[in-house]
């Protein structure tokens, strides 16, 4: 056989073969290139224009903060941010040099940022319009600008507490740093062309991504609530000289907050200028011991378990023995309230009765009710940081504890615990969850998330509730809480007067913490509110002469405005006539006792340890609620001489009011509170002689 056809076969074989092969390569080079074009088309991309192209960060404006009725609490507006782009900067030193007189920082600075290995750096963030048109001006190669968002607050300090405040980047407090992730949008691009040295590439298309906007919070704070609450908070700063005041208002039947806030605060703007412990809403965070204030959970406790009854006798000595100590009651200076009966215990606030109700609860079923209405638990209110103040545990209480803890004190708890629990006694014994925040809606107004009414228990029977309602308003109408009656309206509500504990545990001498918790209409409660003034260095040391009165201020504003009309029962009466006892020879203590109980203001002028003299005189009829001016001293002043009474705090028509009645005259300047006077309180004049009062309004001064 001739080679020459096998020779011609094996030729065949080997060119179909490496055709085979040719095919194959093509077909992988295909797969690759589908592969490259089609597969990773998208991921290889997205590395080139990395590659061609650097990216300054914008961000994202933050959500608006609204009060209830749509007003704008905290919003957001657009300015510049200057941006340093190191690659493109061929003279950093002079560029360095240039830039620091303007942004006001050091040259070395600037310097270190701009020859940093970063395709781009903040040089200065959130300039204003001067700062950004002057370094335009420069006209710097390598400096450029991103837009940022910059909080304002058109209502300057009004709720700051609540609403909290924005660092560079993110919320550091209150509301702000709460809903962060709600409230921070997300972050924009500004994207450049560059070349492989980093070197903006000239003439080629910029690319901007817009940041999207925050959501939005609507709030369940009232504006015009929180500003009468604020307004007289500042009052009380001026009138007593407190450490700190504090009002936390709420509606009782579905826990949203109308108002919150204390004094000393601070302008969210400008909050590093502030001391950081103004940062902070103390309604919701402090905890402290209540003292009478908290008498209503025993009260409460009480009545549910068929240990109360209001027309049962009981004596009041003045004090009473426990494990071997003697507790007092308020009034043992003049020998106790005597014989009463339970209901004057409550409207008296008398320790020994709610001593005496406290040891036939026991210490498991007072504790349990203590317990039940939230008290040494955080109610989970949308705010961070919430205290949550600290009672015994039922194992640890002996028979002091016991005592002790019926009428408020050696225990402590938030003023928000408080509200809610005084809620629940009145709104038919439920304990409710409370919020700041109504919704959350997005950029497009639809809601993304809503707080509603949440139920946590059943505390006491609508009956105990109806007879707790009962009760606390006799204590506005003829207890301890009658300086916050309102003519024409049914008020309920309970006096506190608590001595300070210092931070070794032991009680500070003539410090207190006076307050009072009470709601309005009794026949149908719209809201609590609870107020404290915490170490008045000014004015007598009761609940009933600082914080009652503060209480009704507020309260005849706002009834006004969320239109609660009076009640028609009560509505036309006249506030009851009293008869002004003689305070000759008493001092601060007892004279403030004795006006106490006939529903009259106190106001001791001068130095001394006794009254030497009064206006109105001894005997005078006069409206409950009157004040009364006692002068301290060591004996008369001769006629026509009289003291000078101390003005601060009051508004122009009670500053006419006690000048009148000293015989001095007034002579304005300003308007608003009294904030200064000359002469000065406590100096000598005669009769017919001027007091010059400046008056200034409480929002804009400084507490």
């Amino acid at each position: 056989m001739s080679s020459a056809p096998v020779t011609s076969f094996l030729i065949k074989k080997r060119l179909f073969q490496l055709f085979m092969v040719f095919v194959l390569c093509v077909i992988v080079l295909i797969g690759r290139l589908a592969w490259i074009q089609i597969v990773q088309a998208d991921d290889l991309y997205e590395k080139a224009w990395q590659q061609w192209n650097r990216s300054v960060p914008a961000q994202s404006p933050r959500g608006s903060i609204y009060d209830r009725e749509g007003k704008l609490l905290a919003g957001s507006a657009t300015v510049e941010t200057v941006v340093g782009i190191p690659p493109q900067i061929e003279k950093p030193v002079e560029t360095a040099g240039k830039l620091a007189k303007v942004l006001d920082k050091s040259q070395e600075e600037l310097q270190e940022l701009i020859t940093g290995d970063r395709s781009a750096v903040y040089l200065s963030r959130k300039v204003d319009a001067e700062t950004a048109r002057e370094v335009r001006e420069l006209d710097l190669e390598g400096i450029t600008f991103t837009p940022e968002g910059q909080r304002y607050y058109p209502r300057e300090k009004l709720a700051s507490q609540v609403l909290g405040f924005v660092g560079i980047d993110q919320g550091w407090g209150g509301l702000e740093v709460q809903y962060e992730e709600e409230l921070q949008g997300q972050e924009g691009r500004m994207y450049f062309p560059s070349d492989a040295r980093g070197e903006r590439i000239p003439h080629e298309i910029e690319r901007f991504v817009p940041p999207r906007d925050g959501m939005d919070l609507h709030l369940t704070i009232d504006e015009t609530i929180q500003y009468i609450v604020e307004r007289e908070l500042n009052r009380a700063m001026v009138e007593f000289e407190p450490q700190q005041v504090s009002a936390l208002a709420a509606d009782p039947f579905t826990g949203e907050i109308l108002a919150a806030s204390s004094k000393p605060d601070f302008h969210p703007e400008e909050y590093e200028d502030y001391d950081p412990s103004c940062w902070p809403l103390s309604p919701v965070v402090d905890s402290f011991e209540p003292g009478s204030t908290l008498k209503l959970v025993t009260l409460a406790a009480a009545i549910e378990e068929g240990k109360f009854r209001q027309d049962e006798t009981y004596n009041c000595p003045g004090h009473k023995e426990v494990a071997g100590s003697q507790i007092s009651c308020w009034t043992s200076g003049r020998g106790g309230h005597g014989s009463i009966d339970f209901l004057e215990v409550v409207q008296g606030s008398c320790n020994p009765g709610f001593i005496t109700l406290g040891q036939r609860l026991g210490e498991e079923k007072l504790f349990s009710y203590l317990e039940g209405f939230g008290f040494g638990n955080k109610t989970g209110i949308d705010y961070p940081g919430e205290g949550r103040g600290l009672i015994f545990d039922p194992q640890d209480v002996g028979p002091l504890e016991l005592a002790t803890s019926s009428f408020g004190q050696g225990i402590s708890v938030t003023p928000l615990q408080q509200v809610m629990a005084v809620s629940a006694m009145i709104n038919g014994g439920e304990l409710i969850k409370p919020y700041l925040v109504e919704k959350v809606t997005d950029t497009e107004g639809e809601t993304v998330k809503k707080n509603e009414t949440e139920t946590i228990r059943q505390v006491v029977s609508e009956e105990t509730s109806r007879e707790i309602v009962e009760i606390t308003e006799s204590v506005v109408e003829e207890g301890t809480g009658t300086n916050a009656f309102l003519e024409g309206y049914r008020i309920g509500g309970k006096t506190g007067t608590a001595q300070k504990v210092g931070p070794e545990g032991t009680y500070i001498p003539d410090e207190y913490i006076l307050s009072f918790i009470g709601y309005v209409p009794v026949e149908d409660p719209q809201i609590v509110l609870y107020v404290s003034v915490d170490g008045a260095t000014r004015g007598p040391q009761w609940g009933s002469q600082v914080s009652a009165p503060l209480f009704r201020r507020i309260m005849e504003d706002v009834i006004n405005y969320m239109e609660i009309y009076p009640d028609e029962l009560v509505e036309g009466e006249d506030i009851r006539n009293v008869e002004t006892p003689d305070l000759s020879g008493l001092d601060i203590e007892e004279a403030s006792a004795l006006l106490d109980e006939e529903g009259l203001m106190f106001q001791p002028v001068g130095e001394g340890e006794r009254i030497v003299e009064q206006t109105p005189k001894a005997g005078a009829r006069v409206p409950m609620q009157t004040r009364v001016i006692a002068y301290l001293g060591d004996e008369k002043l001769p006629e026509p001489q009289v003291l000078v009474p101390d003005l601060r705090g009051y508004t122009m028509e009670e500053a006419r009011e006690v000048t009148g009645w000293t015989g001095l005259e007034l002579e304005i300047e300003g308007s608003g509170i009294a904030v200064t006077q000359e002469p000065g309180p406590g100096s000598i004049a005669e009769k017919g002689d001027e007091v010059t009062v400046t008056f200034e309004s409480p929002l804009e001064r400084e507490p």
